[in-house]
């Protein structure tokens, strides 16, 4: 290695008029040396080393690495994006590129549709190496270029966004055909469809797309599964299976007769495409028990609000008929007790007006005992003066002094006994304020 090189240069003159105490402001302190050890390293020291080691100029070893680069992708891992080649396939025709598998030709036939570009890319340089022209006839071998034709085309269609959508549009190889009965009686009904369902899946517009699930799925996921394939909102235009339109030069006729008649194609198997799907979609629900489940748990879920709501109408029909035979017999007792009541009272009434009578009976009969009132035979002047003033006491007193006073009459034969009790009643009645002082004379005189 070289030895370093001393140079030596003298610092720029400080500006005039530059002072340290009012130009000079220092924001930290400078620390005291410290001894490190310096590494060489980067991509640039390992070829500078690697050219010193082997005694290389920078065009012998630029060279070298080119061929090694080139050796390395010629060996890299075929396992990973490339398969086995068919022999037939290496004689294909170049002109007949539409009915090629591309995928197959690239050797990237497990991936298809979820291929990515840099698998394709990779992919393509692997065939090229292998199957270049120029290596083949270095190495002596005098074949055709009609397979590397192929690997080209197939290229340029799956890295053509729009072309390659046309061919996966129609591409059989990437389809997983639905399970037969036989396949169902011995495999996993949910895996066998979920399959099926998710290579259909990417001919959708919308994504996510609902997952086919399993038998713990809810009712809601099943719904939501078969109504977006009910739905489906599909790219595929089947543009990739057109026939060829003339050039400018034919007839414009026959080229507007085949822009129609392909028009005409790719609507017929969009339909036939639709009650493909259609018709898997309704083989498939058919066979789900988790369908089954939820009709049956349905129906019994509906069976038992009817049940219950006849129960319920049952139940208040009766409280009904109940209330109503209650309400009838409480109306039933409630006039059974009015009409024994009214013929207590009626009883009581007449029992009163009885009592009464035989009470009034009792006071004249004790006016009667008592002569009257008279020392000798009374004049009828004097009995109807007195029954008079009888009566006149009678209509001032209730009832119940009535049938007090006649109690107190009863049984008294003296006449002075009888007009005393008299006596006191009228001076009661007088008190009471229901006579007059001066009234019923014969019985207080």
């Amino acid at each position: 290695m070289a030895a370093p090189a001393t140079v030596s240069f003298s610092l720029p003159p400080l500006a005039s008029g530059w002072s340290a105490d009012k130009d000079f402001k220092p924001v930290g302190k400078i620390t005291s040396a410290t001894q490190r050890t310096i590494e060489p390293v980067g991509p640039h020291f390992l070829a500078h080393a690697r050219r010193a080691r082997h005694k290389r100029t920078f065009s012998e070893d630029d060279r070298i690495q080119a061929q090694e680069r080139a050796k390395n992708v010629e060996e890299d891992d075929y396992g990973e994006i490339s398969e086995p080649e068919d022999p037939s396939m290496l004689m294909r025709d170049a002109k007949d590129w539409k009915t090629q598998d591309h995928y197959a030709v690239l050797g990237l036939s497990k991936y298809r549709y979820k291929a990515t570009e840099d698998q394709i890319k990779k992919a393509h340089r692997k065939k090229v190496l292998k199957h270049h022209p120029d290596k083949k006839a270095a190495a002596g071998k005098a074949e055709d270029d009609s397979f590397f034709k192929c690997i080209q085309k197939a290229t340029e269609i799956l890295l053509d966004p729009v072309k390659r959508r046309q061919y996966d549009s129609v591409d059989e190889e990437a389809d997983v055909d639905p399970p037969t009965k036989k396949q169902l009686q011995k495999g996993n009904f949910y895996k066998l469809w979920g399959g099926v369902f998710k290579a259909e899946a990417r001919f959708s517009k919308t994504h996510p797309v609902p997952s086919f699930g399993d038998d713990k799925s809810t009712r809601d996921d099943v719904e939501n599964f078969y109504n977006f394939w009910y739905n489906f909102d599909s790219w595929r235009t089947f543009e990739y299976l057109d026939e060829d339109v003339p050039d400018d030069g034919e007839s414009r006729d026959q080229k507007r007769h085949t822009e129609r008649k392909n028009a005409n194609a790719r609507k017929k198997r969009k339909a036939e495409d639709n009650a493909r799907l259609r018709k898997m979609l309704d083989d498939c629900s058919t066979g789900d028990e988790r369908i089954k489940r939820f009709r049956k748990e349905a129906n019994a879920a509906k069976n038992k609000k009817r049940l219950d709501r006849e129960a319920a109408e049952k139940a208040a029909k009766e409280a009904a008929e109940k209330k109503k035979e209650e309400e009838s017999k409480a109306k039933a007792n409630a006039d059974a007790k009015a009409k024994q009541d009214r013929e207590a009272t009626k009883k009581a009434k007449e029992a009163a007006k009885t009592a009464v009578k035989k009470n009034k009976r009792v006071l004249r009969g004790s006016v009667k005992d008592a002569h009257y009132f008279s020392p000798a035979d009374p004049s009828p002047a004097d009995i109807d003066s007195v029954l008079g003033d009888v009566d006149l006491v009678i209509s001032k007193c209730e009832p119940e002094n009535i049938a007090d006073l006649a109690s107190r009459l009863q049984g008294l034969k003296v006449a002075d006994e009888i007009k005393g009790v008299w006596r006191s009643e009228v001076q009661r009645l007088v008190g009471d304020g229901k006579l007059k002082d001066g009234d019923a004379m014969s019985l207080s005189a």
